[in-house]
């Protein structure tokens, strides 16, 4: 918060931390859902539609039915949530779901084993060393040419956060950048918004990231590939805004110290060309000269010149970028995007995968960078066991949103909620609809940071109403993950901008003035591009 952080006019200490509240962790959130949805089944009335063939619920078709279920049932429902969210069986008969039923799996077992997969491979892949290295040598390479280097960073982030979530892991690259930015002349704001914003800009427009656009295509119960050309879209113009946006705060900050928004700090080198810049520490070395004064230029051959990629590092970045690609070509649905018709027969060289296919594709994605990176028996299976550790929160938060799902299946509520809106949903243009999809879930990315958990929790009453409202599931899918890149680009619930701006020591209220311009317009872009795609669709 602003009163823990060293003022960045004066340069004083910084307060004794204040105790105060903390937002709980997403798995909280859910939990206390979970009891919130499970007591308000006690009171909504149960209801049914009438279903087709694809089990789309037919508009108009809605009637009073009750779910069967006495008080003991229900703390039974309970009970039974986290279960049922991860391996609970539909009956196809009755529509219940339960872990000893027969029909088919309703439980999010698929998505949980996927998110698994790919952060043992991703575990793995920074264990190299050659993601680090990699950037490291690409912003040494441009480190006379800061607006290149703006660019090139956030460039690779962005890409990085639409394919694969990228998000987290920039927590780790802080040591690197703001010492950088710093001795080009810009300050650390510079820094911030190069980290944060490329990141979140990528996934704020994810194309084929597993964590939010696959997990709400699953729950949405489309393909990861639909949609993917208005995503791609999205993308570039949002990056390529949210790029323009940063570099020229930084040409104005460096032409205008006194314009920083975050200040300066003693010690921080804000004014000079590059070439009096101090030599650069890409390892989070103290980037300047002692008291502030200006060291010689360094050279390319400098000492302090990254390491340079090894062959093995070169083979494992190719492998990383042949993986993520044939992922994307294994997921879309080329003659339907080839078309334009959303019923096109597949050609016979389609893949069509889904989730188990794909978390077998990490899996051995991992195993293959392991052998071509000689770790070794004993260390590949700690990095890899260590992936897996870290990536279960955010697999039984998708877990626990299913169970939600399941009580609200169970209890016959769902689509009693889906009736009190289809009024106003009935005859509203599809444009204005899917621009109340990006709006509804501002609020509810607010509450549940985690994306993962807030499409497994929205997507299955969401998706419905896109058939009311007569647009494209995967426009709502499309509005519903920038809602929530949206909001994770400045709400003080995520770690990764909390814990940027303690790494960058940045003030939160200097970053809020910072990005709100920023936000308002990616706001409309938004808007425009989910109106766009539902009239195209």
């Amino acid at each position: 918060m602003p009163t823990e952080a060293e003022s960045p006019e004066t340069g004083s200490q910084p307060a004794e931390p204040r105790r105060g509240f903390t937002f709980p962790s997403a798995l909280t959130v859910l939990a206390l859902v979970t009891l919130l949805v499970w007591a308000l089944a006690f009171f909504v009335p149960s209801g049914s539609y009438e279903r087709g063939a694809d089990g789309a619920p037919r508009q108009g078709t809605y009637h009073r039915e009750s779910a069967g279920l006495g008080l003991l049932d229900r703390f039974n429902e309970l009970f039974l949530a986290p279960v049922n969210g991860l391996y609970g069986v539909q009956d196809l008969r009755t529509g219940r779901v339960g872990p000893d039923l027969t029909g088919e799996l309703y439980g999010a077992a698929g998505v949980f084993f996927f998110v698994l997969a790919i952060g043992a491979f991703i575990t793995v892949v920074f264990a190299t060393g050659a993601m680090d290295r990699g950037i490291g040598r690409l912003a040494h390479r441009l480190r006379d040419r800061g607006g290149l280097l703006i660019v090139g960073v956030m460039l690779v982030f962005s890409l990085l956060g639409t394919v694969e979530g990228f998000a987290e892991e920039t927590l780790g690259f802080y040591g690197l950048i703001v010492p950088l930015m710093l001795a080009l002349g810009y300050d650390r704001m510079v820094a911030t918004g190069t980290i944060i914003l490329g990141a979140g800009i990528g996934v704020l427009c994810s194309t084929v990231n597993p964590f939010s656009t696959g997990v709400a295509s699953s729950a949405a119960d489309i393909s990861l590939g639909d949609g993917i050309a208005l995503r791609a879209l999205m993308w570039l113009v949002l990056t390529a805004v949210t790029i323009g946006y940063v570099v020229r705060y930084a040409r104005r900050v460096r032409e205008d110290p006194a314009r920083s928004l975050s200040g300066h700090r003693p010690g921080d080198l804000t004014v000079g060309p590059p070439a009096a810049q101090s030599q650069l520490r890409p390892t989070g070395g103290t980037p300047i000269g002692r008291g502030g004064s200006r060291p010689q230029a360094a050279g390319r051959g400098d000492a302090d010149e990254p390491p340079p990629l090894t062959g093995l590092h070169k083979l494992v970045l190719v492998t990383v970028t042949l993986v993520f690609a044939f992922m994307i070509f294994s997921v879309i649905p080329w003659a339907s995007a080839l078309s334009g018709e959303a019923d096109a027969a597949p050609y016979d060289w389609e893949l069509g995968w889904s989730f188990p296919r794909l978390a077998a594709l990490f899996l051995c994605a991992a195993i293959l960078v392991g052998l071509l990176t000689r770790m070794g028996e004993q260390r590949f299976t700690t990095t890899f066991v260590q992936g897996v550790g870290e990536f279960v929160a955010p697999a039984l938060v998708i877990v626990l949103a299913r169970g939600v799902t399941v009580i609200m299946n169970n209890a016959k509520i769902t689509d009693t909620v889906l009736h009190s809106i289809e009024g106003a949903v009935t005859g509203v243009p599809a444009t204005l609809f899917a621009v109340m999809v990006f709006i509804v879930n501002l609020p509810l990315a607010f509450l549940i940071p985690s994306t993962s958990g807030h499409a497994t929790l929205a997507m299955p009453i969401l998706a419905p109403l896109a058939d009311f409202a007569g647009v494209s599931r995967a426009v709502v899918v499309t509005a519903w993950q920038a809602a929530s890149g949206w909001m994770n680009l400045w709400v003080p619930t995520t770690a990764v901008v909390m814990g940027g701006i303690s790494l960058a020591k940045v003030r939160y209220d200097r970053y809020l003035r910072f990005v709100v311009p920023l936000l308002g317009l990616l706001a409309l872009l938004i808007t425009g591009f989910v109106a766009l795609g539902a009239v195209l669709t």
